[in-house]
C-alpha cells in the first residue's frame, strides 16, 4: 500500500480549529446582490467610512479564534488591494484617496494579534469566459503573485470552484508558481489540496469524518466530485455563515443571527468529528462587524471557554484496548474528548465508551463512534462515575494521544 504524505503543516492546520472567515468587499455596498446574478456594481459605491481591522481581529481573538481568511477578490472580481491587473480594484476608489488596501491592513491586524493568515480568492469571475483560456491564466498568476509576494507569509490560500466547473486552468503552472512563492502554504481543497471543503456551508462534518480521501466536493453548483491521483491526507474544513442567508453584510437579515446554542452544536459537528470549524461574518458598510454579530461571537467563545475550562482529569492510561480514566473520587461526567495519532495517518476506527457504576456491576456503553481523528468530541448524558472506558472496536496500530473527563 502506498504511503500517505502528510505535512507537518496539516497536523498544525489540525491545531488551529477555530476560524473566521471576512466576506467584504464591492458586494457589502449594494443590497441584494447574489453570486452571479451578473449585476453591475459600480466602483463609487465602495467606500467605508470606518475600515478597522483590528477591531475584527481582536474581537475573534478574544473569540478564541486562532486563524482569519480575507475574501481579497469575490466571484465580481472586485480586488480588494490595488492589482495592478484591474481597474476594478480600491485603487480606483474614492476610500483613502485610492491609497487604502484592505488586505494590507488585514494581514497587519492578524500579526499583531498572532493569528494565522489566510487569503480567499475566487479563480472564476463575472466575464472571464470572455476570456481566452492563457490570457485568464496569465491574469490569474499574476494577481495570485501580488497577493503572496507582497504581504509577507501567508499560511492558507482558499480557492472557491464555485463558477469553475468546466472551466480548464493551467493547474500544474498555477500550482508551481504558488509554491515557489509560499513553499509553506496550505491549500484549500482545489489542484493540489492540502485540506478540503466538507461538502457543505452548514458548519456539519460527516459521521464518518475521514481525513484519507480519493476524491473531493468541489462546488455547490455540481455534485460531480474532483477525482484525486491517489489517496491523500485531507483535513476537514466547516465553513458556514453567522447569519443564515448572506455571506456579505445585509442590512435586512440581523434576525438570523445564530444563537450560541447553536454555534456551540455545530461545534461539535465541527471541531468534535476532527474537522475545523469556519464562521463567516460580513463586515458593515462602515467597515467594522456589526455589533451584534461581535457579541455573539464573544458570547460564544465564552461558553466554549466555560465548558472546556475544567476538565475533572486529563489523565489516562493507555490500555491494549484503547485507554481509561480511573478517579480517585466518584464525580458526575457528561463529556469525553479523545484524540488519536495522526502522524502517520489515521488507524483507529470504531470505538465505544463505556462508564463503569460507581457501586458495584458490569459497565455501561454510553456512547458509540465511528473516528477519533484530531478531536472527537462524545457527550452523553451526566452520569455518576469513577472510571471511564474507551474501547477501540477497529484499530490497526492506532494510539489514543488524549482523554479529557468534563
Amino acid at each position: 500500500m502506498q504511503e500517505v504524505q502528510i505535512k507537518p503543516q496539516q497536523l498544525d492546520y489540525l491545531d488551529w480549529e477555530f476560524g473566521v472567515f471576512f466576506h467584504f468587499g464591492i458586494r457589502t455596498f449594494y443590497e441584494g446582490h447574489r453570486d452571479w446574478d451578473m449585476k453591475e456594481m459600480p466602483l463609487e459605491g465602495f467606500a467605508p467610512s470606518a475600515l478597522d481591522c483590528e477591531q475584527w481581529i481582536s474581537s475573534i481573538k478574544e473569540a478564541g479564534a486562532s486563524y482569519a481568511i480575507l475574501v481579497c477578490k469575490h466571484h465580481d472580481g472586485f480586488a480588494n488591494w490595488p492589482s495592478r491587473y484591474t481597474d476594478y480594484s480600491v485603487a480606483h476608489t474614492s476610500w483613502k484617496g485610492g491609497k487604502g488596501d484592505v488586505v494590507r491592513e488585514f494581514t497587519d491586524a492578524c500579526r499583531k494579534y498572532g493569528l494565522h493568515i489566510g487569503l480567499y480568492y475566487s479563480p472564476a469571475e463575472f466575464g472571464s469566459s470572455e476570456k481566452e483560456a492563457k490570457d485568464y491564466d496569465e491574469y490569474f498568476i499574476h494577481q495570485v503573485s501580488e497577493l503572496l509576494s507582497n504581504y509577507g507569509k501567508i499560511d492558507y490560500l482558499w480557492f472557491d470552484g464555485c463558477g469553475s466547473e468546466g472551466h480548464q486552468y493551467d493547474t500544474d503552472r498555477i500550482v508551481a508558481e504558488i509554491r515557489r512563492l509560499q513553499p509553506e502554504i496550505l491549500l484549500f481543497n482545489m489542484w493540489d489540496p492540502d485540506t478540503r471543503w466538507v461538502g457543505n456551508e452548514s458548519g456539519m462534518a460527516h459521521s464518518p469524518n475521514l481525513n484519507l480521501v480519493r476524491s473531493l466536493d468541489f462546488s455547490v453548483q455540481t455534485e460531480v466530485k474532483d477525482e484525486l491521483d491517489r489517496v491523500r491526507f485531507l483535513p476537514a474544513e466547516c465553513d458556514f455563515r453567522m447569519r443564515r442567508a448572506n455571506w456579505f453584510y445585509s442590512d435586512q437579515d440581523e434576525d438570523t443571527v445564530k444563537s450560541v446554542e447553536e454555534l456551540m452544536g455545530l461545534y461539535d459537528l465541527s471541531v468534535g468529528r476532527g474537522a475545523n470549524f469556519l464562521i463567516n461574518i460580513g463586515p458593515d458598510r462602515r467597515g467594522l462587524l456589526p455589533e451584534k454579530d461581535r457579541t455573539r461571537l464573544l458570547e460564544f467563545g465564552e461558553a466554549l471557554r466555560k465548558r472546556f475550562e475544567a476538565p475533572v482529569s486529563v489523565s489516562f492510561a493507555e490500555t491494549e484496548q484503547g485507554g481509561v480514566i480511573e478517579l480517585e473520587e466518584p464525580a458526575l461526567v457528561r463529556c469525553l474528548v479523545a484524540a488519536e495519532d495522526l502522524s502517520a495517518g489515521e488507524k483507529t476506527g470504531a470505538y465505544r465508551i463505556q462508564i463503569y457504576p460507581y457501586t458495584y456491576g458490569e459497565p455501561v456503553t454510553v456512547f458509540y463512534g465511528k473516528t477519533l481523528g484530531h478531536k472527537a468530541i462524545c457527550s452523553f448524558p451526566p452520569v455518576y462515575t469513577k472510571k471511564v472506558e474507551l474501547i477501540l472496536e477497529e484499530n490497526q496500530g492506532g494510539r489514543i494521544t488524549k482523554m479529557e473527563l468534563y
